[in-house]
């Protein structure tokens, strides 16, 4: 296995206002630090957990051999237990969309095996967190669904347990001089990695930053939802209480500067025609916050409840309107609030400009 990050995807690749670090916070190694504003690690520290994977509201990183999409595929042709010893990393790697998912796409009742978690080295962070994934997917489904996720202390063993080889960090920190002949290739490949993995921007990541971007996770999702068929009656819930998406609200003090939608890394925010309208898509949100927090005005704001019909009826919203003008001066569309039609940046020049005048005049007195 092998730990993959995708830095155009990264909440934090497009803003450095952006207060994410979710990846940080739930690596049991504490392997994943930032490093000038984006996620960097050490390869051979990380474990391999999959816990980075299953908070990241974007997907931005993806054990290299256990993809979860193509796993639930898998999945709904061969229900079984999943178990962090026989079919899956740490079960943190499932989020609440993926769980759900997995629920709504099997005709058996999905059962995980916790039964590892109160003795594992690695408890702390990520058994907290598998039980929270498992009550938000339950309390979610049974909005809409009759389906629910079970969690049991099954304990079930590794085939290959007996047989399982010490981990590269075991290697090199058993490795001795007298052994360098017998283990040259391993120990070459090790050193190798052992390096931190940091990340900058370049043209290549700039240029996918610009695409819009749905996870895997989500489009899942909601085909899923359109095979589970709309429920006879839509709950309303708790915003507090769904963590992967959210309805928005924007209220009088939004200046339409554009920077939430032209950064919202799914689309979800978007402008309307010649940037007069800002609308909301509460389908493509992954509560990443993201908007939050680049917004100056602090004018955009999550919804107290969440309607359990944007899962089955999706509504792009139209969430602020404005009104745009020429510019007198340079022929620029600008959002006009009143008075004279000149848009800030030539507004601004001019006060500019006025400025130097006067201070020219002064000095010559």
């Amino acid at each position: 296995m092998g730990l993959n990050f995708d830095a155009s995807s990264c909440v934090r690749t497009s803003a450095i206002a952006s207060n994410c670090q979710k990846c940080v916070d739930i690596c049991p190694v504490q392997t994943i630090k930032l490093t000038s504003n984006l996620p960097s690690f050490t390869p051979i520290e990380c474990i391999e957990c999959g816990g980075c994977a299953g908070v990241c509201p974007t997907s931005s990183f993806a054990l290299s051999d256990f993809n979860v999409t193509d796993f639930s595929f898998e999945y709904f042709k061969n229900p079984q237990t999943l178990s962090c010893k026989q079919n899956t990393p740490c079960l943190a790697v499932f989020n609440i969309e993926e769980l759900i998912s997995l629920a709504l796409g099997s005709d058996k009742e999905v059962v995980l095996d916790i039964g590892h978690c109160e003795t594992c080295e690695i408890k702390e962070k990520l058994y907290p967190l598998i039980k929270a994934n498992i009550e938000e997917a339950n309390f979610i489904l049974s909005s809409f669904s009759s389906k629910q996720i079970k969690s049991e202390g099954i304990k079930l063993e590794s085939p290959q347990a007996k047989n399982e080889e010490s981990s590269r960090r075991d290697f090199l920190h058993s490795f001795k001089p007298m052994n360098a002949i017998k283990h040259k290739v391993e120990f070459d490949e090790i050193v190798n990695k052992d390096e931190l993995k940091s990340f900058e921007l370049d043209d290549a990541i700039i240029s996918k930053i610009k695409n819009k971007k749905i996870p895997n996770k989500r489009k899942l999702f909601f085909a899923l939802l359109k095979q589970e068929g709309k429920p006879k009656r839509y709950e309303t819930i708790d915003s507090n209480d769904i963590s992967f998406s959210s309805q928005k609200y924007i209220d009088q003090n939004c200046n339409n500067c554009q920077i939430c939608y032209r950064i919202c890394p799914t689309g979800a925010l978007s402008s309307g025609i010649n940037f007069s309208e800002i609308h909301f898509d509460a389908m493509l949100c992954v509560k990443c916050h993201l908007c939050h927090d680049v917004c100056t005005q602090n004018a955009i704001h999550i919804q107290p409840s969440f309607e359990i019909k944007e899962f089955f009826e999706p509504t792009g919203r139209v969430l602020s309107n404005f009104v745009i003008k020429r510019c007198d001066e340079c022929g620029n569309s600008f959002t006009y609030f009143g008075g004279d039609t000149v848009c800030p940046r030539c507004s601004t020049e001019e006060d500019e400009a006025i400025m130097l005048h006067q201070i020219a005049r002064n000095n010559l007195k």
